[in-house]
């Protein structure tokens, strides 16, 4: 009796090779170079930023040094060169950032939640005010700071910039604001809460990402404002660090590279603190999901 072999298992069928195509070969690396090329244009500044910060006869050219040295930061790390005008820019910052914020936050909310005939108009002129050159108005408001005795003043400084910074922050403020569910409010409005317990207890909590993109904008903004508290603020003790840059400039074209170099790197410290620790503290994204029920 003979007995027959069970079939051989079916071969399993072969899936196609994907095999890009010339020219989409060629357009990658052509992309890839092009971003190389950035990148390289990016980085040649930052080098010559940190070498020349450590050599003492530091030029123009981006060169690595004979030998390293600490003196150029020794020179700079003096209260009335660095430590004064940092914190008065961390004063003018901050304080730019907090009440734009705060300002923007009152403002998108009605233009974000209510409909009314003059939203449309009041965000046209929103984005008027984002393109209106700031020099622009600076005779005018300098001619208003003498009048009403804010020149040299500080706060006076940090409330011109903060209306500044207004229509950028309200115009980012309404679109971050736009994505939380109206719902919530609602459910709120209902348990007896008031619009602006709704908006302290609800709508804030709910867009911290937006807000802290707003107050880092905002912040960098002032940070690196040269021209506003140069036209300003005029006694030395409180000028912010962008103002003290231009101490590194001497007569007859002299320039302490090696001394601007080292200032510069500090003078980034703050900012680049500032973002990492928003970054690492708020999150990247809207806690929305399961907050609505149905």
């Amino acid at each position: 009796m003979t007995t027959l072999a069970p079939p051989a298992p079916a071969a399993a069928p072969r899936l196609p090779v994907s095999v890009a195509s010339p020219k989409r070969t060629v357009s990658g690396m052509m992309a890839n170079a092009a971003l190389v090329l950035i990148g390289i244009c990016f980085l040649l500044p930052l080098a010559w930023l940190v070498l020349a910060s450590f050599d003492t006869s530091a030029t123009y050219q981006t060169r690595i040094p004979a030998s390293l040295s600490l003196d150029n930061f020794t020179a700079v790390l003096t209260p009335e060169l660095t430590f004064i005008p940092l914190w008065n820019s961390l004063v003018i910052s901050v304080g730019t950032a907090a009440i734009t914020v705060i300002a923007s936050l009152l403002a998108a909310y009605p233009l974000s939640r209510y409909q009314a005939r003059f939203n449309k108009p009041f965000m046209y002129g929103v984005l008027f005010g984002t393109c209106l050159p700031i020099t622009a108005i600076m005779v005018p408001v300098y001619s208003l700071f003498v009048q009403f005795n804010l020149l040299d003043s500080i706060p006076g400084t940090i409330l011109f910039m903060a209306a500044a910074s207004l229509p950028m922050a309200i115009f980012m403020t309404k679109n971050f604001m736009d994505s939380v569910p109206v719902s919530l409010e609602e459910a709120a409005w209902i348990d007896g809460a008031s619009a602006m317990r709704a908006l302290r207890a609800i709508v804030i909590p709910l867009m911290r990402p937006g807000i802290a993109v707003v107050s880092i904008f905002v912040f960098f903004q002032a940070w690196g404002n040269f021209f506003v508290p140069f036209i300003l603020l005029l006694s030395p003790s409180k000028q912010p660090a962008a103002i003290s840059i231009y101490s590194f400039f001497g007569q007859y074209g002299a320039i302490a590279y090696g001394q601007l170099a080292a200032f510069s790197l500090i003078y980034a410290v703050p900012v680049i603190a500032l973002y990492v620790l928003v970054s690492r503290g708020i999150g990247g994204s809207f806690a929305l999901a399961g907050a609505v029920k149905g």
